[in-house]
């Protein structure tokens, strides 16, 4: 079956109805159909045979059964079939920042671009990776169930304006609160 073939019966195969929550993806084993010539750029763009997906609802329905498995694939899951894809970095971008209350009662709140909302904090933390090569910081934030968004960078610099320094291990850092959690974002320079 061509691509195309695949993506329309994929589409196809999506639980319509109400918005009641995502689809329990991670509960589904169907078997595997193949790999489908689609990707999700860094920048959070959606690709279908190296064509970006324009219309918002499509990548939005797409996004609610992608799933990211122990093998470090991620795929495209219905309950009859499951598609791989590319993804070059995380799955999501971490669009819009909300921060309410202060200090250790501070909650940070983000909306990716596939209007997706998390609540930083236990069961959704933010981590911060350096480039080895150019110790330029990648942010990101768990999403759910292994899919993590990458932090913009407009977005992270509003987590580094709400930073404030803390002590960890003998050490300063500066880092941001959110939901009684402090996440370090970089070292208190010298």
């Amino acid at each position: 079956m061509s691509d195309s073939g695949k993506a329309n019966d994929l589409l196809a195969q999506i639980p319509k109805g109400e918005k009641k929550g995502l689809p329990p993806v991670h509960l589904w084993n169907p078997p595997f159909c193949g790999d489908i010539d689609m990707r999700i750029a860094r920048d959070g763009t959606w690709f279908y045979l190296g064509t970006p997906i324009g219309r918002k609802p499509m990548v939005r329905l797409f996004s609610t059964v992608l799933r990211h498995d122990d093998d470090g694939c991620f795929y495209l899951v219905t309950p009859v079939e499951k598609v791989r894809i590319t993804v070059d970095d995380a799955p999501f971008v971490a669009v819009e920042l909300t921060a309410s209350g202060e200090g250790e009662a501070q909650v940070l709140t983000f909306r990716t671009n596939v209007d997706d909302e998390t609540v930083a904090g236990p069961e959704h933390p933010l981590r911060v990776e350096l480039d080895p090569a150019t110790q330029e910081p990648a942010p990101y934030v768990h999403v759910r169930a292994n899919l993590d968004a990458l932090i913009a960078r407009s977005v992270f610099y509003q987590l580094v304006e709400l930073a404030v320094p803390q002590e960890i291990d003998g050490q300063p850092w500066l880092g941001v609160w959110s939901s009684g959690v402090f996440y370090p974002i970089g070292p208190v320079g010298d």
